[in-house]
This record gives C-alpha cells, structure tokens and sequence, in this order.
C-alpha cells in the first residue's frame, strides 16, 4: 500500500512541477521530456529483466545443486542460532536461511550479479512460508532491509570510477564507505528489530553485532596497510576467488549426494526465465515514475530547497553538491551512478562533494528497485513496513555518510 502512495506521488508532483515550469517559466520542454523519459526507462527495465535472464538461470541452476546436495539446509542450521533470533518465524534448518546468508555473503563482495538471482531465491523461500501470499511477511522485511542497506565489504566499482576520472588516490574512500554501509546496515536491524518488537539484546545477537564490529575494524586495519594498487587486486582477486569457491562447492556437494547436478542445474535455469518474466511489469512501474519526476526537474528542487534551508541556518552545505547521488540511490542504481560520476566530473573526483558523492553510492543500496523486483518476483503487493524501514537504513546511510566524510576530508 506504502508504495502505492508513493509510485502515485511521482506522478502527481512530476506532474506539478510541470505545470509550474510550462506556465510561470515558459518551460514547453518539460511535459516532451517526461513523456520521452516513460519510453526510455520502460525499455530500459525491460533490458534490465533480459540482462537478469542469463544471471538467474545459472545461479538459481547452482542454487538447485546446493538444495539438493544438502549444502543449503547445512548453511541453514550453521546460522540457525543467529537466524532464529533475527527472523524468529522461519522455522529452525529451512533451506530460506542459507539462501540469505548467500545473498548477504554476495552483497557483501560487491558480486551483485550473483546476489540478485539468490536473494530471488531465498524470496521464493520465504513466500512458500506466507499464509497471506499478496502481503509481505516479517522475515521477507528484515531480509529486503538487510538488501537495501547494501553492506559491501569491496566496492571495487567505485574505486574504478575514481582511478578512470583521474583520482590522486581512488582508493581513499574505502573506509569510509566502509564505515558508512555498516551503521545503515547496523541501523535497518534496529529499526526493522523495533518495528517486529525483536529482542536484540541477547547474548547470540550481541556476540554476533559484536563479532561484525571487529570483522569490520580488521578489514578496515588490514586495507589501510595497502597501497592502491594493492588494494584494488586484492579486493578483486578475494571477490572473484570466493564467487569460485562457492560454484565448485556447490557442485562438490552434489557429487556427495551422488545427484545428476546437470539436470538439477537445468531444472533451476527454467525457474531463472520464469522469474525474470514475471518482474517486468513491476520493474517498469517503478522506473517509470521514477523517470518521470527526474524529467519533470522535481529532483533538482528538491536539492535547490535543501541548500538553501541548510545555508539559512548557518549549516555548511558542501555536501548539498553531493545530495543528488544520495537521493537518487534509493531509486535508481544506475541513476545515482550517473549522478556520482557527474559530481565528480563537475567538481573533481579529489573534492569533498566528488568524495561524498561516492560515499553515498556505496553506502546504501536502490530501495525502491530491489522491493520492486523482490516482491514482485513472488506476487507481493502489501509491502507494511518495508518502505519505512528501508528508507530509514538509507536515512542513517546518508547521515553516516556526510558525517564520515567530513571527518575524513
């Protein structure tokens, strides 16, 4: 229902804005605009479920070898302790927890390719578990804001970015997206927790939160000893290596099994082509009015407003030449992409809005996309709580974000 309003709400103020821009601005180029920009991103999410195709069907094909060879229900009742505790409806060893763990595990990496086809899976998971199958469950929500939080250990991409605009150092916001990605990710489990009336405080979850704070602080202890290059082939490299790792593993488990992994490999591509059908109409939904309200230059208001609220306050508002990556990343992945890039082209990758702008892009994750294709890949259309927590995670993201960089640079 939330995203309901919301997806109407682009409409209504792109529309608006529109208005405003045709009658007092003398803007005809507005409403030819928007009308041009539901062509393009209609056949953009199009290509985007396409491109999703051949991902889906060979992760989801490994998926079906580690179902059958045994290798999920043993991750399974691995995290069962953990898992039990932060999503207390799934029943203890289901197949759904070594699914997310996967997923978690990939988006962790940086390997979004590989963790879209198996955060699908573990949604399939879920929904067998849903006594109301149009509406989503606790679980589906703490798992959607672990995603949209986008804890990433390597954002190589970022970092590319960086070197390719000429970067003195393109690897000096590592820790900082590091640092940002963990307090959002650290904040959706709270705001999710308060909302599902979880108890966080016990001792597996404070071992566990307590274990991640200092994986985090070693990670970040063992990088900073690096040199750039260093540290780009090495991210690299441990991504890459651990993406193999887990295909052969997969593969081991159901020659253990003594399965025929080939056909359980083919069986799961088929669920890949049907899975990547069924998101369409609901990816081109989002992207479209997403589209629209960039189009319509609600966006670039948006961002005028906040520059001048923070400058009569007497706040500084360097990082407002950053914000357009921070807003549009919960719509738009390769929106908020673009707009780093800009930013960075505009201002210089070495300055304070160039660095921010990539602390916002790999601080949190595309919200709106990923309960777009989630939850539409099993049917949901009562989202509850998901939107709030998200965009709560990305909030803290953002905050983190701005706080960090300005501590750094």
């Amino acid at each position: 229902m939330v995203l309901n309003y919301i997806w109407i709400a682009f409409f209504m103020i792109a529309f608006v804005v529109g208005i405003v821009k045709l009658v007092f601005f003398g803007d005809f180029d507005v409403f030819p605009a928007m009308i041009s920009s539901t062509f393009e991103t209609s056949k953009t999410a199009f290509e985007i479920s396409l491109g999703l195709t051949g991902v889906l069907s060979l992760w989801l094909g490994i998926m079906k070898i580690g179902e059958r060879g045994g290798l999920i229900n043993a991750l399974a009742r691995l995290l069962s302790p953990v898992f039990t505790k932060l999503f207390p409806d799934i029943p203890k060893d289901h197949p759904a927890s070594g699914s997310i763990f996967m997923n978690i595990a990939a988006n962790m990496l940086g390997l979004d390719n590989a963790a879209t086809p198996l955060g699908l899976k573990a949604m399939e998971q879920l929904q067998t578990l849903n006594p109301k199958k149009d509406t989503a469950t606790n679980p589906m929500i703490m798992f959607l804001v672990l995603n949209t939080s986008g804890l990433t250990i390597i954002p190589i991409s970022i970092m590319t970015y960086r070197a390719q605009l000429g970067a003195a150092q393109p690897t000096d916001v590592f820790i900082p997206i590091l640092l940002a990605t963990f307090f959002a990710t650290l904040a959706g489990i709270i705001v999710t927790s308060v909302y599902q009336r979880i108890n966080l405080l016990n001792r597996t979850m404070i071992l566990t939160l307590g274990g991640m704070c200092l994986a985090v602080a070693a990670i970040i202890w063992g990088f900073s000893r690096m040199d750039e290059v260093l540290m780009n082939k090495v991210s690299l490299s441990v991504a890459n290596i651990l993406l193999m790792v887990i295909i052969i593993t997969f593969i081991l488990s159901g020659i253990r099994k003594r399965i025929n992994c080939y056909d359980a490999f083919i069986e799961g591509a088929k669920e890949g082509f049907t899975t990547a059908v069924r998101i369409i109409p609901f990816l081109i939904a989002i992207l479209v009015a997403i589209g629209v309200f960039r189009a319509s230059g609600a966006m670039e208001a948006l961002m005028d407003g906040i520059r001048w609220l923070f400058s009569s306050i007497g706040f500084d508002a360097s990082f407002v030449d950053a914000l357009p990556t921070a807003l549009m990343k919960p719509l738009s992945g390769s929106g908020a992409r673009g707009m780093m890039v800009d930013t960075m082209t505009t201002f210089g990758p070495d300055s304070f809005a160039g660095r921010l702008s990539c602390i916002f892009q790999g601080s949190t994750d595309t919200t709106f996309y990923i309960l777009a294709v989630y939850f539409g890949s099993i049917g949901v259309r009562y989202t509850r709580h998901a939107v709030a927590c998200g965009l709560l995670a990305d909030l803290a993201g953002v905050i983190a974000a701005i706080a960090i960089c300005y501590m750094f640079f």
